[in-house]
């Protein structure tokens, strides 16, 4: 084949300035054959400006080797730039960059090392990062260098501070001008409302994307451990919690006596809770102190907001639950400081419920709303055993008036509400929850377990049955924070059970105590090994919440346009990786 000579122009820029004095460039000196990651190394300078290029190499074009010339600079050493792929078809695999130094030449003879063409080739062509030209004055910064600043909109002033940190030691950061107009698109971002939820947000729950709308975070990766970690996480405290009352029930209960229950366990399980709930309020305080923004997209979300009274219910099923040795009876203080929040939010909550607009419970209605309804109850419980009248009995008739129009709006399921999902059922046993402990509430504040309060538990045992024998609507799906809905209507089931055997005490209503029991300890215990499973092993237990990731409004056409090329280059790449597979 004819061979052709190719000359290759140096650009004036590389004329004036030696590749070693500029940032973002690696180097190779031909003496010792080692990469030099530092820039401005004044010794390997001077030794690399008393040498020259012997001569110019011959260029082949072979069809497959291309050999390119390198004409003579200030500098010995090889360097490389990121451009974009070039359209006449010179890649990077087919070109040979040879640099012809008698030096080098024996460099490589008395290097062993040195002898691996593909060794020296791959030091020789490093990828970097497109430079900036000096005359912007910018700062040629490294890809690896910069700060991911993507999920600086959910950021408190004091999750900001790792940008000054990082300021004040040195370290370089993104372009001023640029980071100037994200903080400013950063500033004006707040809390959307809830008619955005319901326009960029589909499902029962409200927590997936539609396909038109454009996610602020990446939905690509995975997201920082507090923006993931969910408000709704506290229904493992009120699982563990409302176990460490079952079990004070069967050892104080005397139609329990029977089976001879320690008080241990009670002990154990009672610490346990308390753990459980000082570490993931520790955690979720770190997110309101980092994430603000983040919680306070939660607190406006129209379903999410109902979990915000899970806390306060965990505290109370702690105060029910104590164990005898540790406080015999608690000060009537702690039922105001428990219930003064839950009263706020009932405010807050019903009152949307009856005003209408956006959050009327016609639009709301979602089985996660009787929280609020079991705060009620638990409270009016825990008041009637510290000795209380009036407070108990309000928070009864509050609770009880707003139950009976929210049982009827979720029993039948406006046309207007989407069906639940599977990964969702579990939140059905919510159902059972309410009547459960209204039956003992009013038991308690009556002195006796009479017929309104074998009402209430007939109810509660009715829809605990019609649950449990629809077995293949609860299997089939993957594990999630939901299952722990299994957990505290089954428990209050079980106690409210137990209640009900002290009134009416047969081999019957025995024998169902200890089956429902039974069905609550196994299920707290397997639920507690698949969530250190999936936390710990697997690590899937927090995936992202997009439902917080939603942008303020209705993102514009083109952003929407972009978002559906994107997604269709990801199907076709997926797709061509399938069929690539099938082939092989």
């Amino acid at each position: 084949m004819e061979k052709n000579e190719l000359q290759v122009e140096t650009p004036s820029v590389l004329k004036q300035s030696s590749c070693q004095n500029i940032r973002g460039f690696d180097c190779v000196d031909c003496e010792n054959g080692n990469d030099h990651s530092r820039l401005g190394n004044a010794t390997s300078d001077k030794e690399s400006k008393k040498e020259s290029v012997a001569s110019s190499e011959n260029t082949k074009l072979d069809g497959q080797d291309i050999v390119i010339s390198i004409p003579p600079m200030t500098s010995l050493s090889a360097f490389s730039l990121s451009l974009p792929s070039s359209p006449s078809g010179l890649h990077i695999g087919q070109t040979k960059l040879v640099v012809q130094q008698e030096k080098c030449r024996n460099t490589n003879q008395n290097n062993p090392a040195n002898l691996n063409p593909q060794v020296a080739r791959q030091k020789q062509f490093r990828s970097q990062p497109i430079l900036v030209a000096e005359g912007t004055k910018r700062k040629l910064v490294r890809s690896e260098t910069m700060r991911d600043s993507r999920f600086d909109p959910f950021k408190t002033w004091l999750g900001k501070l790792e940008r000054q940190i990082s300021n004040l030691r040195g370290m370089p950061t993104e372009e001023e001008d640029l980071e100037a107009g994200e903080t400013k698109r950063h500033e004006t971002e707040e809390a959307p409302g809830v008619d955005r939820y319901f326009d960029a947000l589909e499902g029962p729950e409200l927590d997936t994307l539609r396909a038109t709308e454009v996610s602020v975070l990446p939905e690509d990766e995975k997201w920082p451990f507090l923006l993931r970690f969910p408000v709704n996480a506290f229904g493992m405290c009120l699982g563990v919690s409302s176990q460490a009352i079952l079990w004070k029930t069967l050892d104080t209960s005397p139609v329990m006596s029977f089976l001879h229950i320690s008080p241990m366990p009670n002990l154990i399980l009672w610490w346990a809770s308390l753990v459980l709930m000082v570490f993931v309020s520790f955690l979720y305080l770190l997110k309101i102190v980092f994430y603000f923004e983040a919680v306070k997209r939660e607190y406006h979300h129209p379903v999410r907001a109902n979990f915000f009274f899970a806390p306060w219910i965990a505290c109370l099923f702690l105060s029910l639950g104590v164990p005898p040795s540790i406080a015999a009876n608690l000060q009537p203080i702690i039922w105001y400081i428990l219930m003064a929040p839950l009263f706020l939010f009932e405010l807050k909550i019903y009152g949307q419920w009856m005003s209408g607009g956006q959050r009327r419970l016609s639009k709301v209605a979602n089985p996660s709303n009787q929280l609020s309804i079991i705060g009620n109850f638990i409270g009016a419980l825990l008041g009637a055993n510290m000795g209380l009248k009036e407070g108990p009995i309000f928070f009864f008739a509050v609770g009880l008036a707003h139950y009976m129009v929210l049982f009827v709006t979720l029993y039948q399921r406006l046309p207007t509400n989407a069906t639940l999902p599977k990964e969702l059922h579990p939140v059905f046993f919510l159902f059972v929850a309410p009547p459960s402990v209204a039956c003992m509430a009013w038991a308690k504040i009556q002195g006796d377990f009479d017929h309104g309060a074998k009402i209430l538990y007939f109810i509660a045992l009715f829809l605990y049955m019609s649950l449990a024998v629809r077995v293949n609507f609860f299997r089939g799906f993957r594990f999630s924070l939901s299952w722990w809905a299994y957990t505290f209507p089954m428990t209050g089931a079980s106690i409210a059970t137990i209640k009900y055997t002290m009134a009416v005490t047969n081999i019957f209503t025995r024998s169902l105590s200890l089956c429902l029991c039974a069905i609550s300890t196994l299920t707290i215990s397997t639920l507690l090994v698949y969530t250190i499973i999936h936390a710990f092993v697997l690590r899937d237990l927090f995936p992202n919440d997009i439902s917080i990731a939603i942008t303020k409004k209705k993102p514009k056409f083109s952003k929407m346009l972009a978002h559906f090329r994107s997604s269709s280059s990801d199907r076709k790449d997926i797709d061509s990786s399938i069929s690539k597979g099938l082939e092989i």
